[in-house]
């Protein structure tokens, strides 16, 4: 596992889940001399107390409370569910994630809290199922670029490769744009895309724990991931 600080130009995106809070920042601490950026996912705990991962982490943490209806564990109504949100970014969160098809009105008010404290917003849309069309995904990115958020996030299930192709092309709209997308595919087919996406523009990748729960499928082990880019030149 390597020492030095890994390359911010490919950011990795350590995903904890855990049902427990020890747990869940026993696994983070762990994943620190890999990880860039690493996420809570708040949903999978019961009343998590942020300021404890806030106070016993390093890294720049990113706090998502993934909805049931898109495929996380949180079942609260929206503006429960995303108040949780809105006491990460008031307590020095670096990144909160918020779906695209979360509440507009609660969704532009959090962006703008967001905004005021220099917390970063990424707007998700995930598909656990399949890959939009080429038009789809476009009208899905242009919908996240007027959402007000600093950053887009789109993830599929790829089921060919011509599906990684389609996802992995919004980086040549985000780039005319100049809006930073996070966009790769889930799945045993999609796991490419984890890789390539950095190097393609892409804002961040994720990975899963070393010896940990996986949030999406296709999510390789953060130290598996760190030694690809290592290797390809690109690591540390």
């Amino acid at each position: 596992m390597p020492n030095a600080t890994p390359s911010a130009l490919r950011r990795l995106c350590v995903s904890i889940a855990a049902a427990t809070q020890a747990e869940a920042l026993s696994m983070a601490k762990n994943s620190e001399p890999v990880a860039d950026v690493i996420e809570i996912r708040l949903d999978s705990m019961t009343d998590p107390d942020i300021p404890l991962f806030l106070d016993g982490l390093s890294k720049p943490l990113l706090f998502t409370n993934r909805p049931t209806w898109e495929g996380g564990s949180c079942a609260d109504e929206e503006k429960a569910r995303l108040a949780l949100l809105g006491k990460a970014v008031a307590a020095g969160a670096a990144y909160v994630d918020i779906e695209l098809n979360s509440d507009p009105i609660l969704a532009t008010e959090l962006i703008g809290a967001a905004r005021a404290n220099n917390c970063q917003t990424i707007v998700s849309w995930h598909d656990f199922k399949c890959t939009a069309s080429r038009q789809a995904l476009t009208e899905i990115f242009q919908r996240q670029c007027r959402s007000g958020a600093n950053i887009g996030k789109i993830v599929t299930t790829a089921r060919c490769f011509q599906d990684v192709f389609r996802v992995l092309a919004l980086q040549e709209q985000a780039a005319e744009l100049g809006f930073p997308l996070i966009a790769f595919c889930m799945g045993p087919l999609g796991m490419i895309s984890r890789v390539a996406t950095t190097d393609l523009g892409g804002y961040m990748t994720y990975a899963a724990p070393d010896n940990g729960p996986v949030t999406a499928p296709g999510q390789l082990p953060a130290s598996s991931l760190r030694r690809i880019f290592t290797e390809l030149g690109h690591g540390n």
